[in-house]
């Protein structure tokens, strides 16, 4: 059976490499492509059943990867509801990006860099039924979620950094502005534009209601 693939990525050269690499598979077919991940959601839909996997790049203008992930893999599908399955294909950034993407629905993690043979065995794979990582992906995954019990705060709040989960758990704690500057030795305007940001990706208010969503997830305790 060939498996029909549907590229993403917002570097022309990095696609035609793709290409060339899943060329010399003779499972696969290229049903289509697309530099951004607005672009990629629609031709997915469009293209319906034709398209079985989708390698997503991550780090996109407009629309990010992990946003075209979710709207793939959870909206209403194309023909009969169908819904591919995506590989993330994309440099490795950070942990809380690789979760981020699992969560929006994504079936695996496969490094740009990673030889053409590993990239076609995670697309048979993840074409399967399976899910698949890059062995450091895998790797920095497992320490991740060995470190949830450390701070069970990160697998509620996959949108904020590390320093801003950070200031969160001060700001659960209690902490004002000045003494989370103290402790993290940061200027003060640096902690208000952070709070700034965390109440705007929780979609809170006020510090008040920041704090609750907090200590719901565990943190400040």
């Amino acid at each position: 059976m060939t498996v029909g693939v549907f590229l993403v990525d917002d570097h022309p050269l990095y696609l035609q490499g793709l290409r060339a690499a899943l060329g010399a598979g003779d499972d696969f077919a290229v049903v289509g492509e697309a530099l951004s991940g607005k672009d990629a959601v629609a031709a997915v839909a469009r293209l319906g059943r034709s398209v079985q996997v989708v390698l997503m790049d991550l780090r996109m203008p407009g629309m990010s990867g992990v946003e075209a992930i979710r709207a793939i893999t959870t909206g209403p599908g194309g023909p009969a509801g169908h819904r591919p399955r995506v590989l993330v294909v994309s440099m490795y950034e950070d942990d809380d990006e690789v979760v981020a993407a699992l969560r929006a629905g994504a079936h695996g993690y496969v490094a740009k860099e990673a030889f053409r043979d590993e990239l076609l065995r995670a697309v048979r794979t993840v074409a399967e039924g399976g899910a698949v990582f890059s062995p450091a992906i895998a790797e920095r995954l497992g320490t991740y979620f060995s470190a949830i019990h450390d701070f069970p705060g990160r697998l509620a709040f996959p949108q904020l950094t590390n320093r801003e989960r950070e200031i969160l758990d001060l700001l659960a704690r209690g902490q004002t502005n000045r003494r989370i500057a103290r402790h993290l030795v940061l200027s003060e305007k640096t902690v208000r534009n952070h709070v700034s940001h965390i109440f705007a990706k929780l979609q809170v208010g006020n510090r008040d209601d920041a704090v609750v969503r907090a200590r719901d997830a565990g943190l400040g305790l």
